[in-house]
């Protein structure tokens, strides 16, 4: 078997399934292959290479499939501006620090290379630009259908976040075709933009980031309900000494988890409307000149229309509207009406031997968190081979 660049093979993997080896159609012979392991995770990102360094310590035979291009591309194709919300002493992933003062905040672009390079480091078997077009079961087995070839697998970890699909609501369409519009998905840098105001519709960290960048230069208003903030500075020195790793590592690492109950009651109202701005204070967006404004509620003659009744006259939006989660490929009874998987902690509901890491509030608020993907992947991990154990045990 030929291996690309990014994968190397793991133990009792690949297997040829027995039968006709070869199929004649016009002359020519076309090998027929089927590629097993014991557990396939879909998605290279934090999320992904996190479970298969501990997959890779169990000695398990895996394969990590990921659509992009190279390791870490999501990570750079968001805007140009970003920086991590949580400082590097927390971005690491387990048995690699993260390669930036403690205290710094990395970039976007730096936590791209970082994935690529703990890739590599540990030799995960990553194969790239392989789009998972179907995940189904058939006679016990996953079937992951990639570009019209099945690999079949024991396991499944889904290591994607919930941010697949941009979401939009239906009035965008109603806005006048001058009006440049861009979710945030697709936003970049300011040169995207036409001259003129610009609306940022969505009040959460991705959009008071975007608003603090457009402010100073243009009329910038932001829309949407006040989420809150966190009361200190993220980069301030008593951020430094505790209050970081108090809020990041206790409060929203161990306190807002399943596994308490104010974790429990906050955890539907934090995936509804989303957590309190980390970076971004409400003083430096007043500062930028950023006007705040009550949600985005529909369009009246072409303009976007506020709850207050306002129409306001810009020439650009920027929709921080949040995502669909995008799992219409997967072809298994694991979901809820709203689309969202049904699972306990990343365990699936229904389905033996699936697993999710990287929801939003997968099992506490940091599950979204670098530090708390790193924590997720451990227990899921943990989990495959419990599971696989109890397989194995003679009955």
């Amino acid at each position: 078997m030929k291996t690309s660049a990014n994968e190397r093979p793991t133990p009792g993997a690949p297997l040829i399934e027995a039968g006709e080896a070869f199929r004649r159609l016009g002359g020519a012979e076309s090998e027929l292959r089927r590629e097993r392991f014991d557990v396939i995770v879909i998605g290279a990102g934090q999320a992904g290479l996190s479970v298969g360094y501990h997959l890779q310590r169990q000695g398990r035979s895996f394969l990590i499939l990921d659509a992009e291009e190279r390791v870490g591309d999501v990570w750079r194709r968001r805007w140009d501006s970003l920086r991590l919300f949580t400082p590097a002493k927390f971005d690491g992933l387990v048995g690699m620090r993260f390669p930036a003062p403690p205290d710094s905040f990395p970039t976007k672009d730096e936590m791209a290379d970082y994935l690529e390079a703990y890739r590599a480091h540990f030799e995960l078997p990553v194969r790239s630009r392989a789009r998972v077009d179907r995940l189904s079961r058939r006679n016990g087995v996953y079937v992951v259908s990639v570009s019209g070839r099945e690999l079949e697998a024991e396991q499944v970890v889904v290591a994607m976040a919930s941010y697949q699909e941009p979401r939009l609501p239906s009035f965008a369409a109603e806005l006048r075709p001058d009006i440049v519009q861009l979710h945030s998905s697709r936003y970049r840098n300011p040169a995207q933009l036409r001259e003129g105001a610009v609306l940022v519709a969505g009040a959460g960290n991705s959009g008071a980031e975007i608003a603090l960048e457009l402010g100073p230069d243009r009329e910038t208003w932001l829309a949407g309900r006040d989420t809150g903030e966190v009361p200190f500075r993220i980069d301030g020195w008593a951020a430094r000494l505790f209050l970081a790793r108090f809020v990041l590592r206790f409060i929203f690492h161990r306190v807002l988890t399943l596994r308490t109950p104010l974790g429990r009651r906050a955890r539907a109202k934090l995936i509804a409307q989303g957590g309190p701005l980390i970076r971004v204070k409400a003083a430096a967006l007043a500062a930028a000149r950023v006007k705040r404004a009550p949600r985005v509620v529909g369009a009246q003659g072409g303009l976007p229309l506020l709850d207050d009744g306002r129409v306001l006259d810009v020439a650009n939006v920027v929709w921080c509207t949040g995502f669909h989660p995008g799992f219409s490929w997967i072809d298994l009874p694991v979901f809820g009406d709203d689309g969202h998987p049904l699972h306990d902690g990343g365990v699936a509901q229904g389905a033996p031997g699936l697993y999710f890491v990287g929801l939003h509030f997968l099992y506490g608020f940091s599950s979204a968190m670098v530090h708390g993907v790193a924590r997720d992947a451990a227990r899921i991990a943990a989990a495959c081979a419990r599971e696989a154990r109890a397989i194995a045990r003679p009955r």
